[in-house]
This record gives structure tokens, sequence and C-alpha cells, in this order.
């Protein structure tokens, strides 16, 4: 009986701790090659204390270019655009110094009991490093409140825990 009652109890902790993993905006695809288009899929969960997500803001990281962001009905999109620390290569030899920095879709509405996804398409610059996260902080926003999932370890504390991580992908040389 105390084995089945452990075994019970490891079960519930291990529910509680994929619960809680899931309650933050994460990428579907947890690897992108570098030097490679990449298809973000940020996956929202839950709204802000049961309030309905109205407003999600993601930030594009140096060396993410070429973003699109896909339509999604009922809701807006804006994009802001700004100049790259550094120009990348590009298919065709195309160079980018500037690009999208941020993307914005809003005015539609998610309720806190849904879950959804919000897409873009776009190119890991060939120049970054494999081995690596790369990460895409997100400001979700709702009716009542707002979630700022924009959290990144620190280079000295690359396992830490974090209340609100960004949503990262690691990245992997050019398949």
């Amino acid at each position: 009986m105390k084995v089945t009652i452990t075994k019970l109890a490891l079960a519930a902790s291990l529910a509680l701790v994929a619960a809680s993993a899931a309650a933050h905006v994460t990428l579907e695809q947890a690897e992108a090659p570098v030097g490679a288009p990449y298809k973000a899929v940020f996956r929202v969960p839950h709204g802000c204390d049961q309030s309905s997500t109205v407003r999600l803001t993601v930030r594009i990281p140096e060396g993410v270019i070429a973003v699109k962001p896909m339509v999604k009905p009922g809701w807006q999109i804006a994009t802001m655009r700004g100049p790259y620390a550094k120009t990348y290569s590009f298919y065709h030899g195309a160079t980018f110094s500037e690009g999208v920095t941020t993307v914005t879709w809003s005015g539609g509405n998610l309720p806190d009991a849904f879950y959804d996804e919000f897409v873009l398409s776009a190119f890991i610059a060939g120049d970054l490093t494999p081995g690596r996260m790369l990460y895409f902080p997100v400001v979700q926003t709702c009716e009542r409140g707002e979630h700022q999932w924009v959290e990144v370890p620190a280079a000295d504390k690359p396992d830490a825990h974090l209340g609100d991580p960004a949503p990262g992908v690691m990245l992997t040389p050019k398949k």
C-alpha cells in the first residue's frame, strides 16, 4: 500500500510540474537550425487570472530576420521595424540591415478557458551560434492584467528557475 501511495504522490507531483510548465507562453518547436527558415508557433494556454487575452506582443531577437506574421482571423497585426545590430545575409546574396523587431496581435479575444496559437515565419541567420538558446520575450495583455513572459537566464546561471520565462528555442547546426 505504501508503494502505491508513493507512486500516486510522485504522479501528482509530476502532473503539477507539467501543468505549471504549460502555464507559460511557449514555442511549439524546441529546436531550430541556424541558416534556415523557421516557423515560430507561440502557444498561449490561458489568460491573466481568468481574464481573456486581447493582445500578444513578441519581441524578435537579434539574428531572426525576414519576419512575416501569420494573419489571424479576428485579430489585427502591427509590426515595428528597426535596424539590426549587424547586417545579415539571406537567400541568393540578399542582405538585411533592418527588419521587423516586434510583432503585435491585438483586437481579438481569447478567453482564459481556451488555448490558441500565434504564428510567424522567419529566417534564423546562419552566423548565430548553434548550441545556445534564442529567446523571444512576450507580453500577454488581457482585459484585466498582463503577463510579461520576458525573463531569460543570466549567463552565469543558465539553469536558474525563472518565474515568467521568455519562450526559447535551442539553436542547432544547419541540416
